[in-house]
């Protein structure tokens, strides 16, 4: 009886999660209109790309050829890559490219991404700093896309699509690739619709350099149990803007193409990682998120439960003998989800979409992840890791 009821306590709230991003986005789009991506093409204002990087290796080098090639004005423009103690050749790589539009440095010790982030913000002098991971490339296109939505004094941050670049290595890229597709054009709107992101990747995002400096105490005293983290700091820093009481929102016009795991193994690391931030972030805003609108809180406060829960009754589902039932129905789901997706992107080019099965084994992955790495996830709460960095290239993944 207790694992019925807490079967059904897991799936009610996920059905509540479902209602409220999926169903409630689309009418929040609806409700929204032409409103939805406000843009300003008035505003060009100065922009710093800061690129904090550790043992990237040679996918660096087309990150930086991309930013350089952005058609942004380019006295306008500056990029500052920050080494943090890498012990491959990235600094060297990165030094290749300095001139007087991009500057290299250097860490004297590895200090992490978020250190290496504010120390650049502080010797920069830009209106707006946008953030690039190392492993990433960008479109052209991508930083004017971001600054055009800064269209309100109030709009601190801007994030852009994290689209995938490796789609068709495997069956867990393709996996991947729909679960992306659904993190940007579904699961997001109602945060969107009243511009409230409550996770902006750093893989591509800008920001009002004033309200960093203004939030730079609360950032680099970040620690938990008197331990410095080094993990989920997108998903702070974001959480932290909207705390603050400023807006945030993202723009599909702005997109960058990152590597996703094309191993279990690495997958698996990267989900590890994920975990600990969603853990620390859930529980951090649950003093606060309250405030803002009802529909945001309801979401926010479900799927801290569904995370909480659901490795609970996976466990007890597996001694019911209820397990393999739930796959099945879960199965089901996907593959309506699959559909949809394959629908919507029926006239992208071949290259960019992938099958309507090819979720499918999310069915297995996502019980898995959330009954192993969500307990372990708890226990290694103080990492103070780069987790994903030191990694051969192409394994790292966005923060979530």
């Amino acid at each position: 009886m207790a694992v019925g009821i807490l079967w059904l306590l897991v799936h009610g709230l996920a059905i509540v999660v479902f209602v409220n991003r999926y169903l409630g986005g689309m009418a929040m789009r609806i409700i929204r209109g032409a409103t939805w991506d406000e843009v300003d093409d008035g505003f060009v204002p100065t922009v710093t790309v800061i690129i904090p990087l550790f043992n990237e290796g040679a996918a660096l080098e087309e990150t930086l050829r991309t930013v350089l090639a952005s058609d942004y004005p380019r006295d306008k423009l500056r990029i500052v890559v920050v080494d943090d103690c890498s012990s491959d050749n990235s600094f060297e790589l990165a030094s290749r490219f300095a001139s007087d539009q991009l500057v290299v440095k250097r860490n004297a010790h590895n200090v992490g991404k978020r250190r290496s982030i504010i120390d650049a913000v502080r010797e920069a002098d830009s209106e707006i700093i946008v953030s690039i991971d190392s492993d990433v490339i960008v479109e052209p296109d991508a930083i004017r896309e971001l600054v055009r939505r800064f269209a309100r004094p109030e709009i601190a941050a801007v994030g852009g699509w994290v689209d995938i670049r490796n789609k068709h290595d495997n069956w867990l890229t393709r996996m991947q690739t729909v679960k992306y597709w659904y993190a940007y054009y579904a699961m997001r709107n109602i945060e969107w619709g009243f511009k409230r992101m409550l996770c902006l990747s750093g893989c591509l995002t800008a920001y009002r350099r004033s309200v960093l400096l203004e939030l730079e105490p609360v950032l680099a005293a970040r620690a938990l149990m008197g331990m410095p983290i080094k993990y989920g700091e997108d998903r702070y820093l974001t959480r932290q803007i909207v705390k603050a009481g400023y807006l945030t929102t993202i723009t599909l016009a702005a997109r960058c193409r990152t590597f996703v795991p094309r191993t279990l193994g690495a997958y698996f690391s990267q989900q590890l990682r994920w975990r600990r931030s969603n853990l620390v972030d859930y529980t951090g805003g649950l003093a606060h998120i309250w405030k803002l609108n009802p529909l945001i809180a309801i979401n926010y406060f479900a799927m801290f439960v569904v995370l909480i829960g659901y490795p609970i009754a996976v466990v007890r589902a597996l001694g019911a003998k209820m397990f393999f039932p739930a796959v099945v129905g879960h199965l089901h789901v996907l593959l309506v989800f699959g559909l949809y997706y394959r629908w919507r992107v029926r006239t992208w080019a071949p290259a960019d979409r992938v099958g309507a099965l090819s979720f499918l084994p999310q069915s297995l992955v996502m019980p898995i992840t959330y009954a192993l790495l969500t307990p372990l996830a708890l226990l290694t709460l103080d990492s103070t890791s780069w987790e994903t960095r030191g990694h051969p290239s192409g394994v790292a993944g966005t923060s979530h």
